[in-house]
């Protein structure tokens, strides 16, 4: 892969890291502020700048696609890419409408949301993306037929796109389960020899990067579900692309016991922790409903006090012991 190819990658970055402070300032002029609920003064903080991020990230998407076009002279995988695209735009729009909307005040009710996700699945499956035929444990090959592209596939992005904020709420935490995760798939896309979605892995990566600097500890903006929806629908089309669903799904494991622990409360306890006048973190509920609260309740009893970014800390650090053993698991199919 020629050098030329890193100027997406600068590009998806540039974008982000330059264009934040804009959203941050004209936020602010709009009035579109959301509370830092993990401080004890819960201070206001630009919202829902994580839509900067997938601007940047199709800003990276549309000089890879030029770059294929003009410099490599290939059309290979292109309408691929535009399927893609397409569904990551519809999920960042559902994503932008649901902040819009405000959390607090429910936001898109589940069924729209689910309904709208569904639809968001259209363009890969008018492209029949990925193989209809998958291993499974105890099982063997299988193949699904029309019901990949008609069920599977609109089951995997409603799934890890409305699931992907559920595991949030924390100053930098979002932003960097997306850049973990990303980084693990492109590096395993890249290894199976799809490289092109290796480096569309590579261009989220590197808007998220940009725009880490300004959501990290304290934050200065949020995310909101304009990134959320669409980070985690990236994750599902890159299974589908690469044909790499085990791997993901394996990847997605904090996600999937964040589901189980957010239903043990029936959708309803939030993830944030009690804050304390120092900022310190206490346990909000007698249960523990969502990884945010174990790594709260495993911190003090290692640390004795607790703070916002040692949560993310250490929520990044599970993520990447899953991560580095899926590898391992999954390395004859890998390597």
């Amino acid at each position: 892969m020629k050098i030329v190819i890193f100027i997406p990658l600068l590009a998806s970055f540039l974008l982000t890291l330059y264009v934040i402070p804009f959203w941050i300032k004209k936020a602010k002029q709009i009035g579109l502020l959301w509370q830092d609920m993990n401080k004890y003064k819960r201070p206001l903080v630009a919202g829902s700048g994580g839509i900067v991020a997938v601007i940047g990230f199709l800003l990276g998407v549309l000089a890879y696609i030029a770059i294929k076009t003009f410099y490599f002279k290939s059309s290979e995988n292109i309408i691929e890419i535009f399927s893609l695209t397409t569904t990551i735009l519809f999920l960042a729009g559902v994503g932008f409408v649901d902040d819009l909307l405000g959390w607090q005040r429910g936001g898109l009710s589940i069924k729209v949301r689910l309904i709208m996700c569904v639809f968001a699945s259209i363009p890969l499956v008018v492209v029949n993306a990925g193989v209809s035929e998958m291993s499974l444990p105890f099982i063997g090959n299988i193949d699904f037929g029309l019901l990949y592209p008609l069920f599977l596939i609109p089951l995997g992005i409603t799934g890890a796109g409305t699931t992907f904020n559920f595991l949030a709420g924390y100053n930098g935490l979002e932003a960097g389960q997306g850049i973990l995760v990303l980084s693990g798939l492109a590096l395993v896309t890249w290894l199976t020899g799809t490289t092109w979605l290796a480096v569309i892995c590579l261009l989220m990566v590197m808007a998220l990067l940009g725009f880490w600097f300004y959501n990290q500890y304290p934050a200065k903006v949020f995310p909101g579900n304009s990134i959320t929806y669409t980070i985690g629908g990236l994750i599902a089309c890159l299974a589908i692309f690469g044909n790499i669903e085990k791997i993901a799904v394996f990847f997605f494991i904090p996600y999937i016991l964040e589901v189980f622990l957010k239903a043990r409360g029936k959708l309803k306890k939030q993830s944030f922790g009690k804050p304390n006048k120092d900022d310190s973190l206490e346990m909000p509920y007698d249960k523990v409903y969502g990884l945010e609260h174990l790594a709260i309740l495993m911190l003090k009893k290692l640390k004795g006090k607790v703070y916002e970014k040692d949560v993310v800390w250490l929520i990044h650090f599970m993520q990447i012991i899953v991560i580095v053993t899926g590898l391992y698991l999954f390395r004859a199919s890998i390597f």
